[in-house]
């Protein structure tokens, strides 16, 4: 790949200045982002960085630490468990909907969406709440070989504005579908996504899983194997909130949006994919992000349903 990194010029070029969207403003930090900021990054299998732009800035992971989460839950408890547990469909509405919980009995359906991600935290094995929450940001550094930390600032702004997921948490005990206490588990599952990672960490993170689970940069196993095929699965029916089904038919690949600003794009066998850049559309995902990231998998002629 002698041209990825004038691939990932080019794409970002063509994109980073693109108009349209907005920040996230029901979180007051994530609305007071500079809205200009625009980064992109490929991490391969072997270790190849390429990046562009402001890569080096460090953002909200929002919900792209759901795919953290899920590796842990299905390393404590293997793939059966978690799809019994959690789920393994699409929802079809938004990713912080009751309607979805009401319609199958408060019970989530994909560790993807708000009521499943609060689920998932819940289902970890831990001892009590600290360790839970070092646990899951255990997970985030070793897939990013980083140090990831939590953002005190956004947190704050975050567990002051979580009423609606706190609802949810609650609808998932009554079915029994909350596997700690779900106070405990919103705040938990509300502090993972308040850690701060850069577009080439979260690069690293997409290479991790594209390597079965091997992180190319500091060649440590993270996860088994055959988890990774659950976690892309997962990430091509659920990862794009409302628009995953229309990312498969357009860019093919399993991908994760969080609210952030982020797009984790993920080649399975050969590499990550990241960008961001904080403005996002109507369903939440980063407006730039998803054309800088379906530009650099267009030109490299990565699509996973092209024959």
């Amino acid at each position: 790949m002698t041209d990825l990194q004038e691939t990932v010029a080019r794409a970002h070029r063509a994109h980073a200045g693109d108009a349209g969207g907005k920040n996230a403003d029901y979180i007051p930090y994530l609305k007071n982002i500079d809205s200009t900021l625009a980064g992109l990054a490929v991490v391969t299998t072997q270790g190849e960085i390429a990046q562009a732009g402001d890569s080096s800035f460090r953002f909200a992971i929002e919900s792209i630490s759901k795919v953290c989460t899920l590796a842990l839950a299905l390393e404590d408890f293997g793939a059966d468990v978690v799809q019994e547990k959690i789920g393994a469909d699409p929802t079809g509405l938004p990713f912080n909907s009751v309607m979805a919980l009401e319609l199958h009995g408060d019970k989530p359906l994909s560790p993807l969406v708000n009521a499943g991600a609060i689920a998932t935290a819940s289902l970890i094995r831990a001892t009590d709440k600290e360790d839970r929450w070092q646990r899951i940001l255990g997970m985030q550094r070793s897939l990013t070989g980083a140090d990831i930390a939590l953002c005190d600032a956004l947190n704050e702004s975050e567990q002051t504005t979580n009423f609606h997921n706190r609802g949810i948490a609650w609808l998932l005990y009554s079915a029994g579908s909350a596997y700690c206490d779900p106070m405990e588990a919103v705040e938990v599952y509300t502090r993972q996504c308040s850690t701060l990672l850069s577009t080439v960490e979260l690069a690293t993170m997409g290479a991790t899983i594209a390597a079965g689970g091997r992180n190319p940069i500091t060649r440590k196993q993270v996860i088994k194997k055959e988890h990774c095929a659950r976690i892309l699965a997962e990430m091509t029916m659920e990862g794009m909130y409302d628009s995953s089904g229309d990312w498969a038919y357009t860019v093919g690949l399993p991908a994760k949006s969080g609210v952030g600003g982020g797009i984790l794009t993920i080649v399975p066998g050969v590499m990550g994919i990241a960008a961001f850049s904080p403005p996002l559309d109507d369903v939440g995902n980063s407006v730039r992000g998803q054309r800088m990231a379906a530009a650099v998998a267009g030109a490299l002629g990565y699509n996973l349903y092209q024959c």
